[in-house]
């Protein structure tokens, strides 16, 4: 990407020079993201790389550099081809990054939501390789263990701006900020505080909030919650896909409203478009049946996966290893196969004719989206 007005901030942090020449990301309800060059300090410009470069946005100093620390740490112990690579940290002044590789592409949102401007709704087939790619990484990283004791790793924010799609049909699941672990010395979640991503959570870990915050103990301890929960957000994401709209505000049907103070005393670490009280009592009401209706449409293996992945009971849903092979049979049977060639030419189809839709690039959430990257130097 050339950017005429040069780097926006430049540092230094132990070897390396970080050049940061605009923001990927910007919006309340999701973390800052920017786009930033990182070359060797006294390397040539040629040795350069394009990175993501995260703030990390908590109040206190000490909990700033600790988040910092615990997200690359768990990162370290993450190593797999649908999993965006972490690097590490950097400081500069007061503020702390997390360091992230960069793939060229956009945003799983971002590709929704332009499909839909531009009146087109992603295939049956992408939906499907793209859950397929992210369920296999879930399913690699709630079996990870650390010195032979499971780390029991939730990632608590599986949704569609979590997952990048490149253009050359890569899919990568990012961001582990808001993960669960066992990891030693792990920052602690205070009681009522709902981490990741309340428009996608399961309904478990809604509940755990709810009680954590009357004084009961974390049930995430002892695997009271595991990586069934991420696989109940998956579902969610691949019915948005199917349907071209969020689940749980359709746009077809008449939804009963939440009584004020629902969700009390709940907090949630982010803001969503719905409310918390909304979003937790359509959450809680929410059956898979009512996606069923919804998806008469669809392909019948891709409607018995969406089914089995929102259980309401945890106990009856996939693990996320098991909805992968389930996804896989499905594809096996889709003529032509569905290859990444396939799913990057989709892609491009879509991201050419939102090209031509100026208003667009209004008010994107993924600002740098319809900017052409320059290739890495």
């Amino acid at each position: 990407m050339a950017d005429s007005s040069g780097p926006r901030l430049i540092f230094d942090f132990e070897g390396f020079k970080y050049e940061v020449y605009d923001t990927q990301v910007l919006n309340r309800d999701y973390d800052t993201l920017l786009l930033a060059w990182r070359r060797p300090i006294g390397g040539s410009e040629g040795r350069r790389s394009r990175v993501i470069l995260k703030p990390v946005q908590v109040p206190s100093d000490r909990e700033r550099s600790e988040r910092a620390w615990e997200e690359v740490q768990l990162a370290s112990h993450l190593d797999h081809s649908g999993i965006a690579k972490v690097y590490g940290y950097a400081f500069h002044g007061d503020n702390a990054y997390v360091v992230s590789e960069h793939l060229r592409g956009c945003y799983l949102l971002t590709a929704m939501d332009f499909a839909l401007v531009v009146e087109r709704r992603l295939s049956p087939a992408f939906a499907a390789y793209v859950a397929a790619e992210v369920a296999g990484a879930l399913g690699y990283a709630h079996q990870r263990s650390s010195e032979g004791h499971p780390m029991h790793i939730v990632h608590r924010a599986v949704g569609p701006m979590r997952i990048r799609l490149g253009f050359d049909g890569r899919v990568k699941l990012t961001n582990f900020g808001a993960a669960y672990s066992e990891l030693r010395d792990r920052l602690k979640t205070p009681p009522g505080l709902l981490r990741g991503d309340p428009a996608y959570c399961a309904p478990e870990v809604l509940r755990a909030a709810m009680e954590s915050a009357g004084g009961r103990p974390d049930p995430l301890i002892g695997g009271a919650i595991d990586g069934k929960a991420d696989v109940f957000s998956l579902g969610l994401v691949l019915l948005e896909m199917l349907l071209a709209e969020y689940p749980l505000d359709p746009t077809d049907t008449p939804v009963e409203g939440a009584p004020v103070g629902f969700s009390f005393p709940v907090r949630a670490e982010r803001t969503t478009q719905l409310s918390l009280d909304v979003l937790a009592y359509r959450l809680l009401r929410f059956h898979p049946s009512q996606a069923e209706r919804r998806l008469e449409f669809a392909p019948g293996p891709l409607r018995s996966i969406v089914r089995r992945a929102l259980q309401p009971d945890p106990r009856e849903r996939f693990s996320a290893a098991e909805m992968r092979e389930e996804l896989l049979v499905y594809l096996g049977t889709v003529e032509p196969p569905v290859l990444a060639e396939e799913i990057a030419a989709e892609l491009k189809a879509i991201f050419e004719a939102a090209a031509r839709v100026k208003r667009l690039t209004a008010n994107p959430i993924e600002r740098t989206a319809l900017t052409p990257d320059e290739d890495d130097g």
